[in-house]
């Protein structure tokens, strides 16, 4: 039974991230939560969402902003600055889902993301984080950045590893990769403010990003910061000579498919990060962390907590396994609880806690504008053949 301050919350948007928040809202504890509603441009969306779930739909954004003490924004990136303002200057906590922000181009149908200058899409998502920012600092609330990767149990149990070790990260190196995303806009920039070095490279990204900081308060009492980075990226799918035979997504209009961060700390220290759309058998999510005093592969999905075989997936055709695994037939790895092990509802359930308690989050502003920095810059990079190029820090 949830007890404690009691919280309204509203949904701006219908889809995938949509659904996994709501699940997690309702596994909230120790705060009174209420849904007020869901909005969606799509009225069909919203209707659907809402009725499934016995909730109100809104058709007017700031009917529900007005009844609302937090807001999860589940859009495409190319709305996140404009929603997460909103909310903020009415002192409401806006949880955004990553990436935070980016650059989609100005709305001109002929904006291609591959042929942009990256220089001018790195100073104009910066710009966009500058106003996210100044609106926080203006408010009375404080903005939750959803990057489940920071509350996932395995890389929580890292930061205990570093703090009560006084370990020094020597090297970190992490993954995301499946074969496609499950959004239809996907593979425009102008709707997702990048490809996969974004959508995908941000959560390991990000992850390595806060295991340095913590690293740097626990032995000095300053977080370490990324100073350069250098990256590449590629188009697998787009090739002439790609063959394919209906097993990875393709169809992308002017994103990458495939890339690689290498990221120089302060301190001298790196990580190196990898993201793609085009690995088969389901996700491919770890950080693994070397460091001065221990080793830690943190296993996000799949994770070897159960194994299962059968000789013919038809036994199991209503039943859910693991996120994107493209057969069930064989050797696989059902998932008992997906969400608690890729950290969600450890998220949702902080960024409660913060709203009604004032209580710090892990994942704040600052983390999500250094992620946006980074990406960019390697973008930057990549547009350059792989030049070192210096990253902006923040916080």
């Amino acid at each position: 039974m949830n007890k404690g301050k009691r919280i309204k919350c509203g949904i701006i948007g219908a889809g995938f991230a949509a659904n996994f928040h709501f699940e997690a809202i309702r596994k909230v504890y120790g705060v009174d939560v209420e849904v007020m509603g869901v909005y969606s441009l799509r009225p069909e969306s919203r209707e659907s969402f809402a009725r499934k779930r016995d909730i109100q739909a809104f058709d007017d954004i700031r009917r529900l902003l007005d009844c609302c003490d937090i807001v999860h924004i589940c859009t495409t990136i190319d709305s996140h600055e404009q929603l997460a303002v909103m909310a903020l200057e009415r002192d409401i906590f806006p949880i955004v889902e990553k990436p935070l922000t980016g650059y989609c181009g100005t709305g001109l149908q002929q904006f291609n993301g591959e042929s942009a200058d990256k220089q001018t899409v790195l100073r104009e998502a910066l710009n966009s984080v500058d106003r996210i920012l100044e609106a926080e600092a203006r408010s009375a609330a404080h903005l939750l950045y959803a990057e489940n990767w920071v509350y996932a149990p395995a890389v929580q149990k890292e930061k205990e590893l570093i703090e009560k070790s006084g370990a020094q990260i020597l090297w970190m190196h992490g993954e995301e990769s499946h074969s496609g995303s499950h959004s239809k806009t996907y593979g425009y920039w102008k709707h997702s403010g990048g490809g996969v070095m974004l959508g995908k490279g941000c959560h390991p990204l990000t992850a390595a990003l806060y295991l340095k900081r913590v690293e740097g308060i626990a032995r000095t009492g300053r977080p370490i910061r990324p100073r350069t980075v250098s990256a590449r990226v590629h188009a697998i799918t787009r090739l002439p000579s790609f063959i394919d035979q209906g097993h990875i997504r393709r169809g992308y209009h002017d994103i990458d498919d495939i890339s690689m961060m290498h990221v120089v700390f302060e301190d001298g220290t790196l990580a190196d990060i990898h993201a793609s759309d085009i690995v088969l058998g389901g996700i491919h999510n770890w950080l693994e962390v070397c460091a001065n005093n221990h080793r830690a592969v943190c296993n996000i999905n799949p994770n070897t907590a159960m194994l299962a075989y059968t000789p013919s997936e038809h036994y199991f055709k209503d039943i859910y396994l693991v996120e994107k695994t493209e057969t069930k037939q064989g050797w696989s790895f059902p998932a008992p609880d997906e969400d608690l092990l890729t950290g969600f509802p450890a998220e949702i359930q902080a960024f409660y806690h913060s709203a009604a308690y004032g209580i710090p989050v892990e994942s704040n502003s600052n983390l999500a504008a250094e992620a946006v920095s980074t990406i960019f810059s390697a973008y930057v990079s990549a547009q350059n053949g792989g030049q070192e190029t210096a990253i902006t820090t923040y916080g």
